[in-house]
């Protein structure tokens, strides 16, 4: 009894977290104009999403600027967790303290921030991308800390040691030793922050020039206005990217197995 009730709970959790998603995607493959009006099947949502030139080129930019910032942020962050790890246990604690607050810390302020230090203070023109990559890299190289330091801890330090020990510098131990046994905690804190910068809203419409829009600033703004043909092929945008995640996370889990099982 008490395991069917436990099934019975966890697919209620399930179906509360997908079903939005499922029925959003069903809806982006009808000619609807809104949730609950079910037409005929289409794919025009999908046409209309790859042959708009407002569409594409707010996805190619959003996205060029994703993997910016996550290159940005996974070699900070990477840096970031390995000299903290490697430093004295005052100054870890005192790196790792510094690292939550911006994990806790609200990306309004973190957005009004940025854009008071970068416009206000440097004085720097606010139709450049330079507030955008810093605000947005502020918000995912502690994400990156926290994805690589676990790997960190995990690993055999004796190798290091052993390398330096056959005549390895300290900086050829850590390519040829570190950096290859923290590679998954890289790789996750690299699509932590792509992801991070998908979705990132409030740092975005602060920090941003007024002719560039993300897809979170982009949908936010569609939703206001009146092309309805605009609000549906966001509808099989939404869908393209819940896929590319589930794919992602999928081959992600069957790569670290394959690693476990080594």
């Amino acid at each position: 009894m008490k395991k069917a009730i436990r099934n019975i709970w966890i697919w209620l959790v399930l179906a509360f977290l997908y079903a939005p998603i499922l029925i959003l995607a069903f809806y982006s493959f009808t000619s609807a104009t809104m949730i609950g009006t079910v037409r005929e099947f289409s794919l025009e949502n999908y046409k209309t999403l790859f042959t708009t030139p407002e569409l594409t080129g707010m996805i190619i930019g959003t996205l060029i600027l994703a993997v910016g910032v996550a290159l940005l942020s996974t070699l900070l962050g990477t840096v970031g967790a390995i000299g903290s790890f490697y430093s004295h246990k005052r100054v870890r604690k005192a790196i790792e303290l510094s690292n939550q607050v911006p994990v806790v810390n609200a990306d309004v302020v973190t957005g009004f921030s940025v854009c008071i230090l970068m416009i206000v203070i440097f004085h720097v023109r606010k139709d450049t991308f330079l507030p955008l990559v810093i605000g947005q890299t502020a918000l995912c190289v502690p994400f990156v800390y926290l994805s690589v330091i676990p790997r960190l801890k995990k690993m055999d330090h004796n190798l290091y040691e052993a390398a330096m020990d056959l005549g390895c510098t300290q900086a050829q131990a850590l390519w040829k030793v570190t950096i290859p046994q923290i590679v998954p905690g890289i790789t996750s804190g690299f699509m932590t922050a792509i992801t991070l910068s998908l979705d990132d809203y409030f740092i975005a419409t602060y920090t941003k020039p007024a002719t560039f829009d993300t897809i979170s600033t982009y949908v936010v703004n569609a939703t206001k206005g009146s092309q309805t043909s605009i609000k549906t092929a966001l509808w099989a945008l939404s869908t393209i990217i819940f896929v590319v995640v589930v794919l992602i996370v999928v081959l992600a889990n069957r790569v670290g197995n394959k690693e476990e099982s080594r």
